[in-house]
């Protein structure tokens, strides 16, 4: 989608064309692009609550054109009662119910954060207009999307016995049918309650009263202290420079280094063997092979910054990506699997008409979180402390304070010619594999911005939950492709064409001339809303 330089005054991309809606109202009244984002995720919270929530944490890469990126960190910790004691007899983390809701819910702080943010550049809106829609939807219905029910339906039996979670997205007893109608009503008070006593209130406040006594009804782990204990963090973004382009993501604890890496990477693999198109075997090959060598760092170094040895900003030296590059054999297969991580997660995308922009993902980590919703307040908290290990030693390890491994990271690029570019998906470890697509085929190989994430899309390794580790390939790509890549020893399965397990990826781009170029998965419920 194109927005003409004389008609600019802002685009929105999200997973969800209701919320693409709430962000777009935002900014027909003079809203800037952060309040349009806050808008976005509050609607989304409650139109696509298996994807995301109020319960679950946000990262933000916010700017003004001519200014460096900002980064916001609204992530939970490990609680104070998170302890070694917690899973006696156990050898992992369970995924769902108390006892994986162990970390604090850090969106709402950083909401907050970026709120002041905007009141620099301006801002104006109250946060009750902010969440006006999300409050509509949650108390007048909204209709049930496909994946709701599907994922509802598929993930029942290991959620219908978390707290609270038949009584809130069951229908009758029943996993909803698509375009049923759901309210969430105890949402949407909390968040009337938010908008009133403000977002500090869900830490420090009768907010947050609410929310530590709800916790203590389901016998779950969070106390008073540990919501008001918590802060959202201002850490400096990561960048790695590319021949035509700056790209920016975000610090550990999430894995938005890894994303950096593989299109650095890949460059230079590029550059090596003189690359001249995308989607045939050497692409292919050459981004999946740039993904292990990212993946193999990632997974040695990180998890709680505090804890980390090894810094990762080493790894977006050009000397080390120079050293790394080599490591890609231009025809061959690094033996893999590995073991990866899943995720449920939401990414938008808001650019106004002073050019400002935000690139914002939230999660709940699985589909639904640990699928406790809590009584009083309606909130779904996040399941995300299920990645902390109880063994060994390392900056994974279980320990309270620690920040846990986040496969969310938010994008931006800034070009040589002035362009400017938000762009992300959901989808675990397919987070940084959808970028490396999406940017590639735009940027260095001159795909049209919507063809880029439409194009048959790959994830190597597992995610939505599942236990498979192979080479997964939508089935558009040539069958002559998918027979060299096994050929050169990748393990390949073919899935459905426009599957959810790619990701629902989406992307703005801002010309120098005003000229807006937006861009929305087919693979989600979403759309890209401008005016």
């Amino acid at each position: 989608m194109l927005n003409t330089p004389r008609a600019r005054r802002g685009m929105v991309t999200a997973p969800h064309h209701l919320a693409a809606q709430a962000g777009l109202s935002v900014l027909r009244e003079g809203g800037n692009a952060i309040e349009a984002a806050v808008a976005v995720a509050a609607a989304l919270s409650v139109v696509y609550p298996h994807m995301t929530g109020i319960g679950g944490d946000g990262f933000w890469l916010v700017a003004e054109p001519g200014q460096e990126p900002q980064a916001i960190e609204g992530c939970g910790s490990a609680l104070m009662d998170a302890t070694d004691a917690a899973y006696a007899g156990r050898d992992a983390i369970p995924w769902r119910g108390i006892l994986a809701a162990n970390t604090m819910a850090g969106a709402i702080s950083g909401w907050d954060a970026a709120l002041q943010v905007s009141a620099r550049w301006g801002g104006r809106l109250p946060l009750s207009r902010l969440v006006e829609e999300a409050v509509w939807h949650a108390e007048q219905g909204f209709a049930v999307t496909q994946s709701q029910a599907e994922l509802t339906a598929e993930k029942l039996p290991e959620l219908r016995d978390a707290p609270g979670f038949a009584e809130t997205f069951l229908l009758d007893g029943k996993p909803p049918r698509t375009g049923e109608i759901m309210k969430l009503p105890r949402l949407g008070a909390t968040l009337r309650a938010l908008a009133q006593d403000g977002p500090d209130s869900f830490y420090r406040g009768k907010l947050a009263a609410a929310i530590a006594a709800d916790h203590a009804r389901i016998g779950a782990l969070l106390k008073p202290a540990d919501l008001a204990n918590h802060q959202a963090r201002l850490p400096a973004p990561l960048s790695v420079k590319l021949r035509k382009a700056r790209l920016y993501n975000f610090a550990p604890p999430t894995q938005g280094f890894a994303s950096l890496m593989i299109l650095a990477l890949f460059e230079r693999y590029v550059q090596r063997i003189g690359l001249r198109e995308a989607d045939g075997f050497g692409y292919l090959h050459g981004l999946v092979e740039a993904t292990k060598q990212a993946f193999l760092v990632r997974d040695r170094i990180l998890g709680d910054p505090e804890s980390m040895v090894v810094p990762a900003e080493r790894y977006l030296d050009p000397e080390m990506l120079d050293l790394l590059a080599t490591r890609i054999h231009p025809s061959r297969a690094l033996p893999w699997p590995y073991t990866g991580a899943p995720g449920d997660t939401i990414w938008l995308g808001v650019t106004d008409g002073a050019g400002r922009q935000v690139s914002y993902i939230q999660s709940i980590y699985f589909e639904f979180g640990s699928g406790c919703v809590l009584p009083e307040t309606g909130i779904n908290w996040q399941n995300r402390g299920s990645s902390f290990l109880l063994q060994g030693e390392g900056p994974r390890r279980l320990a309270p304070g620690r920040r846990p491994f986040h496969t969310l990271n938010p994008a931006m690029a800034r070009f040589e010619d002035g362009r400017a570019m938000v762009y992300g998906t959901m989808g675990g470890e397919g987070q940084p594999q959808t970028q490396a697509a999406l940017f590639s085929r735009y940027a260095l190989f001159g795909q049209q911005l919507q063809a880029a994430i439409t194009a048959p899309r790959w994830l190597l390794g597992k995610t939505w939950g599942q236990t498979s580790m192979s080479l997964k390939l939508e089935d558009r790509f040539d069958a002559a492709v998918v027979a060299t890549m096994r050929a050169a020893g990748h393990a390949v399965d073919v899935l459905e064409d426009f599957t959810a397990t790619m990701g629902h990826a989406g992307a703005i781009v801002r010309h120098q001339d005003g000229l807006l170029e937006g861009a929305t998965d087919p693979r989600s419920d979403g759309v890209v809303a401008a005016y």
